[in-house]
């Protein structure tokens, strides 16, 4: 098998990722996955297609991530794993969608307005 390859966003966070048969490990910009990610539940979040396609410890992944913080990331990368198990096996799509592991995530912040503090919040109204 080649190396199969596929982009994952969330916020401001781009993942990509790639993938390859190996023993299951996942590299994250240069780092294990554990060192990168040290909050067990994002380790959670990023493993779990592997384990809902049931291929845990076949593929290897490398994956560069920049931008937005750490849980941001952590879903960008969970994306772009659903995705490229998807390209490996079209029978995946089904179990990944069940989940919503293949939706991409579209809120982003709102952009803060002109005369506020932030997007909506406003100063004290006074009257008098």
């Amino acid at each position: 098998m080649e190396m199969i390859n596929a982009i994952g966003r969330r916020k401001a966070s781009v993942a990509r990722v790639y993938l390859t048969e190996g023993k299951g490990t996942i590299t994250v910009n240069g780092k294990t996955m554990k060192e990168y990610f040290p909050v067990v539940h994002t380790q959670f979040n990023i493993e779990d297609p592997f384990r809902t396609v049931g291929v845990e410890g076949q593929y290897d992944a490398k994956v560069n991530v920049n931008g937005g913080g750490f849980k941001g990331q952590a879903e960008a990368v969970r994306l772009a794993i659903s995705r490229a198990l998807v390209k490996i096996d079209e029978e995946n799509r089904k179990l990944l969608k069940e989940k919503k592991y293949l939706t991409r995530d579209s809120r982003v912040v709102e952009r803060k307005k002109y005369g506020k503090p932030k997007a909506r919040k406003s100063f004290q109204f006074s009257k008098r």
